[in-house]
């Protein structure tokens, strides 16, 4: 099968289209003939050598897949053979052929083309899983979601639309993305270009109240003003840390307020924990899909054979959504 490969960790620059081995499921997994899949943040990580797949996982870039089911295996009796779907990889979705745990599959709804089911499990299920089961997120609280016009915090805005509907949620974004943001509906955008300590303003917004939920990708930049911005009983939810891994916190004060710091990554976790998360997320959220109350935002979908420049297209920062990489027509 024809896979998108890396001479070796580095640039964009590495990736090239060749011939992997087409894989063969396990008895809980089914084959998918693969249509499309996305560009995640992760996958650049992974690029450059630092995000190892987890043990017995496809070294082939792609956290998530769109496609029919080609295959099935033996133990799997909710699934066969032509059925559209979508879902969670542990690696291999640039590739024509990828195997997935059939408790991770969704049925593709009717109203979704397979470029817009490539957006979903990714971005989707990871802001549906921080902002909503750990975080706890309510209808009546604020919180702040960082990176405006990435995947995930895209995904978080329209979740948080959905299915809490007088929820606010202040966003921090470049200048270029604001208007775009304000849009969506968020309550308060904020440059961070130009206010890095973005606490001052959440505290005039909240009327020194500050927010109930945090979901951060920065990290150690960011993890002072974030517990500023943090209101009591307050959870700071970290699933990245591009900015670095150590930073001072004030105990004290946290624990005085009773704050949370919760740490989150999907990708290593157990297979069977990942199936909670995606039949909760399949009985809250899929609906929200299929009525097209959320439609996956794509910035541009990318052939296979330009992958690289997908790659440069995410880390350029220029993009607004999701990016896509259309594999094969089916």
């Amino acid at each position: 099968m024809k896979a998108v490969l890396m001479k070796e960790f580095g640039s964009a620059d590495v990736l090239y289209i060749g011939e992997a081995e087409k894989p063969v499921p396990a008895a809980n997994q089914v084959l998918i003939k693969v249509a499309a899949t996305s560009i995640n943040r992760p996958d650049i990580v992974q690029r450059e050598g630092n995000y190892p797949p987890p043990k017995g996982d496809s070294e082939i870039l792609g956290l998530e897949v769109a496609g029919v089911i080609e295959e099935v295996g033996a133990d799997v009796k909710d699934w066969q053979t032509g059925d559209k779907v979508m879902t969670l990889v542990g690696g291999g979705g640039y590739a024509e052929y990828a195997v997935a745990y059939a408790c991770h599959l969704m049925k593709i709804p009717e109203t979704m083309s397979f470029e817009e089911a490539a957006c979903v499990c990714e971005s989707y299920i990871t802001a549906f899983s921080n902002v909503f089961m750990i975080g706890g997120f309510e209808d009546v609280q604020t919180a702040i979601f960082h990176g405006g016009g990435g995947g995930v915090n895209t995904a978080a805005i329209q979740l948080s639309n959905a299915l809490t509907p007088n929820s606010k949620y202040i966003v921090t974004a470049a200048p270029e993305k604001m208007d775009t943001v304000k849009e969506l509906g968020a309550s308060l955008v904020i440059d961070y270009t130009t206010t890095p300590d973005f606490s001052e303003a959440v505290k005039e917004y909240t009327a020194k109240k500050g927010v109930d939920l945090i979901l951060d990708h920065v990290g150690a930049k960011y993890l002072k003003p974030n517990m500023s911005s943090l209101g009591y009983m307050g959870k700071l939810v970290i699933i990245g840390v591009i900015s670095g891994i150590k930073a001072e916190l004030n105990l004290a004060l946290m624990m005085v307020k009773r704050q949370q710091i919760i740490g989150s990554v999907l990708r290593s976790r157990p297979v069977e924990m990942k199936g909670e998360i995606v039949a909760e997320f399949t009985r809250r959220a899929l609906p929200k899909f299929t009525d097209r109350s959320i439609v996956p935002m794509i910035h541009k979908i990318f052939p296979m054979d330009e992958a690289a420049q997908a790659h440069k297209t995410m880390e350029d920062d220029s993009h607004f959504g999701k990016i896509v990489l259309k594999i094969q027509n089916i």
